[in-house]
């Protein structure tokens, strides 16, 4: 994996302020915001917030005057992740769908129709009374825990799990050319007004014994297809803030991108996030493809990012 260590140094005041602020029952999200408004970059400003805030909730020392973060460097001029088809018109299984727009370096891919509106409204209608608070795991533990930095709910089926689904996962397999069995279950996730995702990586890091041992058994995650089941009022667009590219949402359209090629290779710029939505509320459907058949860890169904 190529990675760069980078060291953030912080002045008093900062440390204080942050302190203080988490003592007050600030959220974590809101205050790396706060301090992105006032000149800092917004991924080291989200590393700050969320090492004191770590640090809190173990237990542990608060961090003195700096932190090191690791970060994923992009991939090298050249590399072509070209897994998804050529041209216009993808074939998906059983349909076609039309590229809208789309980059190589890194790959990304905007397409129309992935999902009709009635599969999407069906996929909603069953997802939701299954919904619950939307988790990660915590990259220094390993441990699921409630994320601040998904505001949103969600949900996984199984793979395959019925008529309709099975269809879906068929269809996205075809699109995404890697065989069913190497996707994740399907998962659909809620945000209501004000919700959203931080930037972040799909691709899972080697920073815990959850993830090792996942790598381990399917190998890497190396695209992602996020299918948007209905059209958002305002906001809630997908963001790639290191290539400067959003998606907006538009109901049986998706965004696809890849950040894993043969090799092995991460490209740190598909780092992503979701907008806050600003009015209504945005639903989505996500699926992640890994190198080598998904396994599961023993009773479990998926594995976040």
């Amino acid at each position: 994996m190529s990675e760069t260590t980078l060291a953030i140094n912080f002045p008093p005041a900062l440390r204080d302020w942050i302190t203080q602020g988490l003592q007050r029952g600030g959220a974590p999200d809101q205050m790396a915001q706060a301090l992105a408004s006032q000149g800092y970059d917004p991924l080291v400003a989200r590393e700050l917030v969320a090492a004191f805030a770590r640090a809190y909730r173990e237990g542990a020392p608060l961090p003195r005057d700096s932190i090191t973060v690791s970060r994923v460097k992009p991939a090298a001029p050249g590399v072509r992740l070209a897994r998804l088809g050529r041209g216009t018109l993808l074939r998906a299984a059983d349909r076609h769908v039309r590229v809208l727009s789309r980059m190589d370096q890194p790959a990304v891919a905007v397409l129309e129709g992935v999902l009709s509106h009635d599969e999407c409204d069906a996929l909603v209608a069953m997802a939701q009374p299954r919904l619950a608070p939307s988790t990660t795991v915590d990259p220094s533990t390993g441990f699921t825990v409630v994320s601040d930095e998904r505001t949103s709910q969600g949900m996984f089926f199984r793979l395959q799990e019925n008529a309709l689904v099975a269809r879906i996962d068929q269809r996205i397999s075809a699109l995404m050319r890697l065989p069913v069995e190497h996707g994740e279950g399907l998962q659909v996730l809620r945000y209501g007004v004000g919700a959203q995702s931080t930037p972040h990586y799909d691709f899972l890091m080697p920073t815990n014994a959850a993830n090792q041992a996942s790598l381990a058994r399917s190998g890497q995650r190396v695209s992602t297809l996020v299918v948007y089941l209905n059209d958002v009022d305002a906001g809630g667009e997908t963001t790639f803030p290191e290539i400067g590219f959003a998606v907006s949402p538009r109901k049986g359209n998706a965004v696809y991108f890849e950040y894993c090629d043969a090799a092995g290779q991460l490209d740190g710029r598909t780092l992503h996030a979701g907008a806050p939505v600003q009015a209504g509320e945005k639903w989505v459907v996500t699926k992640w493809m890994r190198q080598r058949r998904f396994v599961p860890a023993a009773g479990k169904e998926r594995v976040s990012s």
